[in-house]
């Protein structure tokens, strides 16, 4: 497959490289892998021409709880087909399904199910990829458990860190964790040993508490801002050292909701390059008005675009954002459009090892998302076949 677009943002390197932008551009696709991206006009007649807008690389989601009135946790085959096949039309050609806080036994045999379950689910062609399950706890803090039932939140013990090692095995790709709970630094360096990406979050550390967990392995900080300690001038907290430190990146949400615009380009100015964008969808993502799930207990999502669902006492609970919507408000609050394009692709996608997504560069995946001049999905691509749009070729 060829395709001839007006403009290709390749994500590829940083956002100043000459490379970041091809104007006009086209890719070639082969067997699923893109095997030519240059500037210019293509040597032979394209398959497909997009004659305006932008072709980006597929969006990599971290943090999908659910999505179109499914939440992953509890969710059977037909409802991860679903999921898998709709998701395209955000965008998104790979995401990272999470099951948040929840008794070590439940979250042990939900991991087991899904390992069950997915070789199905991911054998069908043109649907999302599934990078793997992101557990969101639950060795969190309850002083800082957000949406999370503080009645299921516990320590890591060696008992309960294998155990869900155990059942995840080959499928557990993250973990969310609080440094600063008894037991968290012997856990970090376990869980790292075993190949996981472990995330600081839903944490009250101190900046020290997180360093250390840096120092253990630990790489990332799970939705900045949100249930952690804050940033303040004598105490950084795990804000302050998740900025600061070049060890760190964060996600983040940019919804305009959990975080002020404001304060995005804030942390944007702070830690360039060091930032990727996530839903944080729940399963009332892409649905009307009413009450889902989330975690097995109801939240409701209200009237209004984009505003957040929310447990029975205001707390925010997940997110109902699309990621090309991230990507249109990030670049509405002053990111550049090929610095917030690599947020949503590249930079995910290198925090969990997996260079062969999130850029349109040679041998990488050919997941390609092509969006209108105001950030909108028109269609994707997965592996070189349309997933979502008009016929185009």
């Amino acid at each position: 497959m060829l395709i001839a677009a007006a403009r290709i943002i390749t994500a590829s390197g940083s956002a100043s490289a000459a490379n970041a932008v091809l104007s006009p551009g086209f890719v070639t696709c082969e067997d699923g892998r893109i095997v030519e991206a240059s500037a210019g006009v293509p040597p032979s007649r394209p398959d497909v021409v997009l004659r305006d807008g932008f072709l980006l690389p597929g969006f990599v989601d971290l943090q999908v709880n659910g999505y179109f009135g499914v939440e992953l946790a509890s969710a059977d085959a037909d409802g991860w087909s679903a999921l898998a096949s709709r998701l395209p039309a955000t965008g998104t050609t790979a995401f990272m399904p999470t099951f948040i806080t929840s008794p070590v036994g439940e979250m042990a045999a939900a991991l087991r199910r899904t390992a069950g379950l997915l070789p199905g689910v991911t054998a069908v062609p043109r649907r999302a990829r599934v990078l793997g399950v992101h557990l969101e706890g639950p060795f969190i803090s309850a002083k800082r458990h957000g949406a999370h039932n503080p009645d299921w939140i516990i320590s890591p013990t060696e008992e309960s860190v294998e155990t869900l090692l155990s059942a995840g095995a080959g499928l557990t790709k993250l973990v969310t964790i609080a440094p600063e709970l008894d037991g968290a630094m012997a856990a970090i360096k376990r869980l790292v040993a075993a190949g996981i990406v472990v995330s600081v979050g839903h944490s009250d550390a101190t900046a020290q508490q997180v360093a250390s967990a840096a120092m253990c392995g630990a790489t990332m900080v799970t939705h900045l801002f949100n249930a952690q300690s804050p940033l303040r001038h004598r105490e950084p907290g795990v804000v302050g050292q998740a900025l600061a430190d070049r060890r760190l990146s964060s996600s983040i949400i940019v919804d305009l909701h959990h975080v002020a615009g404001q304060v995005v380009a804030i942390a944007f100015a702070a830690a360039p390059g060091r930032l990727c964008l996530i839903s944080d969808a729940a399963a009332c993502a892409g649905m009307p008005p009413g009450e889902y799930l989330l975690g097995g207990e109801p939240i409701v999502l209200a009237e209004g675009d984009g505003t957040p669902p929310v447990r029975a006492d205001g707390t925010l609970a997940g997110s109902a954002l699309r990621m090309d919507s991230a990507v249109a408000n990030l670049v509405a609050i002053g990111v550049g459009l090929a610095e917030a394009v690599a947020a949503a692709t590249r930079l995910p996608a290198d925090l969990i090892g997996r260079r062969d997504l999130g850029r349109i560069a040679v041998g990488a995946a050919a997941d390609l998302t092509w969006v209108s001049d105001d950030l909108r999905t028109n269609a994707t691509w997965i592996g070189g076949r349309q997933a979502y749009g008009p016929n185009l070729g």
